[in-house]
């Protein structure tokens, strides 16, 4: 019975959390770490930053973070249920406002609608960076290499994989 009890929770954790995933999986990871971290304490905040650094890693889309936590939680059962849990709810959405905005784009309060959510969308995404840097971030180097990605990404416009790859480097030797 606990097995399909977690794929429940598992199915209605993600059914809501995909209604809120406005610009993507990677908006919704602050509310994503505190149900699974703090709420079903299915896992570690370690853990779920080591989670997303995989997806991340991984070729394919953003939402791949979602298939780990749930296989974390029930294997390949959990791993399915979350995964069409969070996609099922915001495909649909996403459908029926696209074939409904042609009608719409121009009137004012669907142009106000848009204004709106853009910036709803960068401070979700900016609240997911603050809370897995903190998460990852458990040693002075670790925190020195979270930092100097951030600015060297947005200052000289350097691609963030350099940077990876030095990290790498220093986790192979232990140093993080």
């Amino acid at each position: 019975m606990k097995g399909s009890s977690q794929l429940g929770l598992l199915a209605i954790n993600f059914l809501i959390l995909s209604l809120l995933a406005f610009g993507g999986a990677n908006a919704i990871i602050p509310e994503m770490n505190r149900q699974a971290v703090d709420v079903a304490h299915w896992m570690t905040d370690a853990q779920f930053a080591a989670l997303f650094a995989i997806a991340q890693a991984a070729p394919g889309p953003n939402v791949m973070v979602v298939t780990l936590v749930g296989w974390q939680v029930a294997g390949l059962a959990g791993a399915c249920v979350a995964t069409a849990a969070m996609i099922g709810p915001s495909w649909a959405l996403t459908y029926m406002v696209f074939r409904a905005w042609g009608r719409f784009k121009n009137r004012p309060w669907a142009m106000a609608i848009q204004n709106g959510i853009a910036p709803v969308t960068v401070g979700l995404i900016a609240s997911s960076a603050f809370l897995l840097a903190g998460a990852a971030d458990n040693s002075a180097i670790a925190f020195g290499l979270t930092a100097a990605t951030a600015a060297l990404t947005y200052w000289t416009g350097l691609n963030p994989l350099w940077v990876f790859g030095v990290a790498a480097i220093l986790g192979a030797c232990g140093l993080v």
